[in-house]
């Protein structure tokens, strides 16, 4: 028993020792991780960065009695920076940011790591990162516009800072940026309407960003206007019958009959003709054709330009325009990229965008329920009116329930969402559908295509409830459907190009029309028409502004058409205020 007693004694003793022994090495390991952290702290300050990096090494491996790792981590990264080692400094900043997301300096961790970014040309990123840097005091949000500032001034391209703007739209620094690029441009290459929006925005001194002035006001005697058209010269023969650019001829026919009228009230219009000669199957042609064109002496000295018609044809007029301030106008396309940034450049017809959005617009203010779908086909046109009208959709109290686009192979798929029967009464007529009745109030048909449009209206034809549809007012010229379908349906159309058959103005150009060719053409799309009137309202805005006309007609407001019957063109350079219209005991009206 003694001798046991002995032995757990000294194992007693040998237990207090070791816990001595380590007591006193966990002191002196705190006594030198403290003394290892000043060091390293004294080299960072001298400026030995590479000293410095060394010493925070050790110290930044995880030790339950080291209380310096992420203090080490952190000057260990800006060591590395200020030795130019971005990428080291970002690596081991992002580290941080995984291992101690707690950590009370996460704030300048977010810092430093944006400023590496706006180093590397990595705007956005940056961005993204200073969002996370909680302003806590009003010298911190200094500090932080500071930075964007300095950054942001060295971003010259407008475009990305428009993006930003987008991601970023209540940064008063990046709209102060976006301004001062676009400012710093030339007038012809300024996007005016973004420009004033910015300013509105964040109530910026305007002649700060204004200085590059717009061209003054030049009026003429007599106005040359050049008609980059595909009248295909060289394959036209004189016979009554339909050419294959019948079209574009009645369209040239109608500036014709427009510039004699105008002449008649005072305003000299010189109107030139220029073959591009495209044909769909010869696309280079057209390109050639062009090019050579615009080194003519008559181009570089025109007025304006009307045309090209086709896309591919159009970059090169563009910077034509541009180069020589010379102005360009489609007066039959909707596509904005024709207008693209050149301040020169407008559409006479709505864009794209505007009739999706005024689209949503109508919806919103004649259904009760808000409730609405949009089908549309695979043309390009056809998503972006589908895309502009979804977003206006959301502003305005839409609920888009429904929306797809079809190609040829799905657009059956149409009846089966829209008419497929659910249930049946005696006679087997349906009375419910899977889609259930007045559960929707509108669809939206943003297509020309036939394939999609009667699709849908002989849906809700074969529905029977009191579904609204708006469409395009191409389709009165598509003689599958009868027209008393639109009238039943109570279908609405987007239509810049209506006149009402009825009005004085109208039937003295019908006379004129019928002297010169003998009768006036059945269709609701009547391109000499739409000649006439383009003709007239150029002209006359010619008149009153001017060569440079585009800023006092998107400053005039509501202005009477000739034939049709409002135009209201906006600060995008397209007509915004055209009307919608319908059937009404057989005649089409506009929506008032």
């Amino acid at each position: 028993m003694h001798k046991v007693s002995d032995q757990v004694g000294r194992h007693r003793w040998l237990w207090l020792a070791v816990l001595f022994t380590v007591g006193v090495t966990v002191a002196v390991s705190a006594q030198d991780f403290k003394k290892q952290y000043k060091n390293a702290g004294d080299f960072y300050k001298e400026g030995k960065y590479n000293l410095a990096m060394e010493a925070y090494k050790p110290l930044m491996v995880y030790d339950k009695n080291n209380p310096y790792t992420e203090y080490a981590s952190f000057y260990y990264a800006l060591a590395a920076l200020n030795l130019n080692y971005s990428a080291v400094a970002r690596d081991m900043l992002l580290q941080i940011r995984k291992l101690y997301p707690e950590w009370d300096q996460r704030n300048e961790v977010n810092y430093w790591l944006a400023k590496i970014y706006f180093d590397k040309g990595e705007y956005f990123q940056g961005m993204r990162m200073l969002l996370e840097v909680k302003q806590e005091d009003y010298l911190e949000q200094q500090e932080i516009a500071k930075l964007k500032r300095y950054y942001l001034a060295r971003i010259s391209d407008p475009e990305v800072l428009r993006m930003m703007w987008e991601e970023y739209p209540e940064d008063a620094e990046v709209g102060k940026a976006l301004a001062r690029a676009i400012s710093l441009q030339s007038y012809v290459s300024q996007d005016q309407e973004l420009l004033s929006a910015v300013i509105a925005k964040f109530n910026l001194p305007r002649e700060k960003y204004t200085s590059r002035m717009a061209p003054e006001p030049v009026f003429k005697d007599t106005y040359t206007i050049s008609v980059l058209f595909p009248f295909l010269a060289s394959t036209l023969e004189p016979t009554p019958n339909k050419k294959q650019n019948q079209l574009i001829l009645d369209l040239y026919e109608g500036m014709r009959m427009g510039a004699d009228t105008l002449f008649r009230q005072g305003t000299n219009i010189r109107l030139l003709a220029y073959d591009t000669e495209r044909s769909p199957s010869e696309p280079e042609r057209g390109r050639e054709a062009i090019r050579k064109l615009l080194e003519t002496d008559e181009l570089k000295n025109t007025d304006l330009i009307v045309g090209p018609i086709f896309r591919e044809e159009l970059k090169p007029v563009q910077d034509f325009s541009q180069a020589r301030w010379i102005n360009m106008i489609n007066p039959v396309s909707n596509n904005s990229e024709y207008i693209g940034q050149n301040p020169f450049a407008m559409l006479f017809q709505p864009s794209l965008e505007t009739l999706g959005t005024r689209s949503a617009e109508l919806l919103a203010a004649r259904t009760k329920n808000k409730k609405c779908m949009v089908l549309y086909g695979d043309a390009a046109k056809d998503s972006v009116m589908a895309a502009n009208f979804l977003q206006r959709a959301r502003e305005v109290g839409l609920e888009v329930v429904w929306s797809e686009q079809f190609k040829k192979e799905t657009a059956e798929r149409i009846i089966s969402i829209l008419a497929r029967p659910t249930e049946f009464d005696e006679f087997k007529n349906p009375t419910q559908f899977t889609m259930k009745l007045d559960s929707i109030g509108s669809i939206y048909v943003p297509s020309d295509n036939p394939l999609i449009y009667t699709k849908v209206i002989s849906s809700v034809e074969a529905r029977g409830d009191s579904v609204l549809i708006v469409g395009n007012e191409s389709w009165l010229d598509n003689p599958s459907v009868d027209l008393s379908k639109y009238e039943k349906l109570h279908i609405m159309f987007a239509a810049p190009n209506f006149t009402p058959y009825t009005d004085p103005s109208f039937l003295n150009y019908r006379k004129a029309y019928i002297r010169s060719h003998g009768s006036y053409p059945p269709e609701y799309m009547n391109y000499t028409k739409v000649g006439f009137e383009f003709m007239m309202i150029i002209g006359q805005a010619l008149k009153k502004y001017g060569v440079y006309f585009q800023d006092g007609l998107s400053q005039a407001g509501p202005i009477d058409g000739r034939l049709t019957k409002k135009f209201h063109f906006s600060p995008r350079h397209d007509n915004i205020g055209f009307p919608f219209v319908y059937f009404r005991h057989g005649d089409l009206v506009a929506i008032e």
